[in-house]
């Protein structure tokens, strides 16, 4: 899965024990920009320097796989919790992206000819 949105807040890298790390990313998803949501996705391990590479206000392409997981508390009750995990993140140039391109070219007219009429 993957989705396009801006950086609102990189979190700090968490040592959580001596063999696992981990860090959080805040994208800003404004699929419909009067109610932007704000999206939690982590990396762990290696993928941690992942989000060296961008600072707040980037756009991003966030990459992830998606996972689930039931906890059961001491007294039976059973809750849910999700997690969007980072494999791959990419820095878009959202807006320049006309740029990168050449402009349409008339096949039908010859090389070095103007196309237009001598009379």
């Amino acid at each position: 899965m993957n989705i396009v949105g801006k950086v609102h807040e990189i979190g700090a890298t968490q040592q959580v024990s001596e063999t696992f790390k981990k860090r959080d990313l805040i994208i800003e998803y404004a699929e419909n920009p009067t109610y932007p949501e704000y999206i939690k996705f982590e990396s762990m391990q290696d993928k941690t320097s992942l989000f060296d590479k961008v600072k707040v206000g980037d756009t991003v392409d966030v990459h992830f796989n998606l996972r689930g997981r039931p906890w059961t508390d001491k007294a039976g009750k059973t809750s849910y919790f999700n997690s969007m995990i980072v494999w791959k993140l990419d820095v878009s140039a959202q807006g320049s992206e006309a740029a990168q391109y050449a402009p349409p070219v008339d096949l039908n007219v010859p090389a070095g000819d103007s196309g237009d009429l001598p009379f």
